[in-house]
């Protein structure tokens, strides 16, 4: 057992999360280069990957080392599981291929074996314990070899995003159901999402076929998500609080808002492959969702993979703030085909994740405050156990 652990320590932990940061940089200097902006390394493959090395070479990368350390033993009887490691390892690999001047065949066959290994694990956690929501999780990790094999079978990404949109979004949802049950939660919230889990990922398929009924589908369904996060989830009881509890829930309330509005176009408006629905639709959910439930989550997700504490401090509001802005100005600039507003939104975008970045950075370098108040009581010491599951998330949420 000690030996297996010297073997997944921090170190070997950190290594495996650097590609996920070198593919979050290369996908932000792409997305300067597709707003039509200078980028400081201008290149025209990574504004041709932007979508996959983005999601699964850096989102992807980040979710299978997050789950590859819940699934560590959790005592004595348990075996170790070492092959759980080549999910973060393959997808990272794959979003380093895409950066580097490699064969694109070589790029995606990592990314389609790390998505597999992926639900693997979703599987190994199945076995350890039945749940509705390692079943949501799953459903997501499936969409995310859906989007991996259609990519490698030369499918555009805009007809694949719908995929790459179910992975997210239930890898999410699905821990945010984890920690509904604080309190006793209606069967009507546990089926509804596990439904909707069913709906979006339905949806994506059909989308392929029946772009029409897809769509609709998959709008329906993230609004109906929506609706029951916003009914049952703890942020709700916690935004009320203080220091990283709330912090937590106002970016959390944030992102189900524009995740509401990616339904919303979906269901409204129909199929949508290129132009500005389809700029607003992608970051309504890939930045206004995923990228608001990262910063919530970083301060208790990092500590648990990396045994090194992130502080929460006040000024993790700021790029937060920032970011919510800057895509509201986009998605207006979308709405009004303004490019230039676009632009500047864009910008924001990135300033707003680079800003956090260094924020986290300077947290983690200064350490905890000298005095921890009440707002520095829900941070997890940083000798806790390394299982960053939900269910490790209580002390933050309670």
């Amino acid at each position: 057992m000690e030996k297996t652990s010297r073997r997944t320590g921090p170190g070997v932990r950190l290594a495996l999360l650097l590609p996920a940061g070198v593919a979050m940089l290369a996908g932000l200097d792409a997305a300067l280069t597709l707003l039509g902006l200078p980028a400081p390394v201008p290149s025209d493959r990574l504004a041709d990957v932007h979508g996959p090395l983005m999601v699964l070479g850096f989102v992807g990368t980040l979710v299978a080392l997050e789950r590859a350390v819940a699934l560590a033993p959790g005592g004595t009887d348990e075996r170790a599981r070492p092959w759980a490691w080549a999910a973060p390892g393959l997808l990272g690999l794959g979003g380093l291929l895409l950066v580097a001047p490699a064969p694109l065949v070589a790029a995606r066959a990592c990314l389609v074996v790390g998505a597999a290994v992926l639900v693997a694990l979703y599987g190994a956690a199945w076995r350890r314990r039945a749940d509705a929501a390692i079943a949501v999780q799953g459903l997501g990790a499936l969409g995310a070899v859906g989007a991996a094999v259609l990519w490698a079978a030369d499918v555009p990404v805009p007809y694949l995003a719908p995929w790459l949109v179910a992975f997210l979004v239930l890898t999410v949802v699905g821990e945010r159901l984890e920690l509904m049950r604080i309190v006793p939660v209606a069967p009507l919230a546990e089926r509804g999402i596990v439904g909707g889990a069913c709906a979006l990922v339905g949806g994506a398929a059909l989308a392929l076929v029946w772009p029409g009924v897809g769509t609709a589908v998959l709008g329906a369904a993230l609004v109906g998500i929506v609706a029951l996060l916003a009914r049952f989830d703890v942020a709700r009881r916690t935004v009320r609080g203080t220091g990283l509890p709330r912090y937590m829930a106002v970016a959390m309330l944030a992102s189900f808002a524009w995740l509401a509005v990616a339904g919303g176009l979906w269901l409204v408006a129909g199929p949508t492959t290129s132009g500005a629905r389809y700029d607003a639709l992608l970051h309504a959910v890939f930045l206004g969702f995923v990228m608001s439930m990262v910063m919530a989550h970083a301060p208790v997700i990092l500590p648990a993979v990396l045994r090194r504490p992130l502080p929460y401090r006040p000024a993790m509001y700021a790029p937060l703030a920032l970011l919510h802005v800057t895509l509201a100005l986009r998605v207006v600039g979308d709405a009004r085909d303004a490019a230039v507003v676009v632009q500047v939104g864009g910008v924001g975008n990135v300033v707003a994740v680079l800003a956090f970045v260094v924020v986290a950075v300077t947290s983690v370098l200064l350490g905890a405050p000298a005095r921890p108040g009440r707002d520095q009581r829900a941070e997890p010491p940083a000798a806790a156990p390394p299982s960053p599951t939900a269910a490790n998330r209580l002390e933050v949420v309670a």
